[in-house]
């Protein structure tokens, strides 16, 4: 095989103790080289800091004092990285074996491919496996609503999703993005937009990502196991800190990406979504109408966001309104080299 590219693997930890070492241990244990594990703590207090001290040895670690959100903190771990590739990672994330090979061959199957993912199931909180194997993602899509989703959430995966294809975005619970588009892409030198906290911020990356012209790939060959704790439908399960933030991000990346063509097309469902939001917080989530609050009192900075996006913006209209549907879309991408499809079958033994 060629000489790789080199991979930073960059993980944010917030009260992670359930679940880091095994996730730590599926990244050690990737064959992949050469490769760097960066880990930023946010100030956990349930023992996540006891169990990464194991680990100082073979991954970079910093301990900030407090929490300052997952975009903030995957920021920094980017900053401190030297990849080509960075591949971004939950805590709760297993690899199975050859995921970060499967995602680098596919990243180079295109020089605007700019995010790869792969097929991740749904594995529960203490790690054990459902009955049936279900899925929780293989890319992000969008509806005419502006809710973004994961392709396949939940459904048992019964062999589908085995094609190469281009898809809108991947979660960032296992992204693989190209340092160029990650330069390319960020404002203010911030690659996951700190306003965000928590929550959509790789929706937001993505989307704008389109808007300048990169893609994202999705592999088969790339598979793993993620806890999933956000689900549409199990918002009243949810801690209110972070019910908020989902209000408030979903019209951040609105005010940030979304073009008067895009919004002309689909007025009606996004008014209607936009209402059936705001009569939730009034009538039953009184703690996320803080959200409308924050978007109105730093408009002047998220607008600057915005300009700065549409003043570089690549994609047409057509082809920007093309990703937003009911059900999931995608386009066909092109396979890696035979002899790369070979060396995944290889590896999967």
């Amino acid at each position: 095989m060629a000489r790789k590219d080199f991979v930073s693997v960059t993980i944010v930890t917030y009260n992670s103790g359930r679940f880091i070492k095994r996730c730590l241990e599926s990244v050690l244990d990737q064959q992949y080289e050469p490769k760097e594990i960066i880990i930023v703590d946010n100030g956990s207090t349930d023992g996540t800091i006891d169990i990464l001290e194991q680990f100082e040895d073979r991954c970079h670690i910093v301990y900030n004092r407090d929490n300052i959100g997952f975009a903030a903190a995957q920021n920094q771990a980017i900053r401190l990285s030297s990849g080509a590739w960075i591949l971004t990672l939950n805590p709760d994330v297993l690899l199975l074996p050859g995921f970060i090979d499967a995602l680098v061959d596919a990243g180079g199957i295109d020089p605007l491919v700019g995010a790869a993912c792969g097929k991740l199931l749904t594995i529960r909180s203490n790690f054990d496996l459902p009955e049936k194997p279900l899925v929780d993602s293989t890319g992000i899509y969008f509806t005419p609503m502006l809710r973004h989703l994961d392709r396949g959430s939940q459904e048992v995966d019964n062999g589908h999703y085995l094609n190469y294809e281009y898809v809108f975005g991947a979660t960032a619970a296992a992204a693989l993005y190209r340092r160029s588009m990650i330069e390319d892409v960020s404002l203010n030198g911030e690659f996951f937009d700190p306003d965000f906290f928590v929550y959509r911020e790789d929706a937001d990356v993505a989307w704008r990502a389109q808007l300048l012209g990169w893609r994202c790939v999705y592999t088969p060959q790339a598979r793993g196991y993620h806890v999933r704790n956000v689900l549409p439908g199990n918002r009243r399960a949810l801690p209110p800190e972070i019910n908020m933030h989902s209000v408030k991000n979903r019209f951040l990346m609105r005010l940030k990406n979304m073009t008067a063509d895009l919004y002309r097309r689909n007025w009606l469902s996004i008014t209607l979504r936009d209402a059936l939001v705001l009569g939730c917080c009034v009538l039953r989530e009184h703690t996320s109408l803080k959200a409308f609050y924050y978007v109105l009192r730093n408009r002047r900075r998220v607008l600057e966001k915005r300009r700065a996006i549409m003043n570089r913006r690549r994609a047409s209209d057509e082809y920007m309104a093309s990703w937003f549907a009911y059900e999931p879309t995608s386009q066909p991408a092109p396979k890696p080299p035979a002899r790369v499809m070979a060396h995944h079958k290889a590896m999967r033994g």
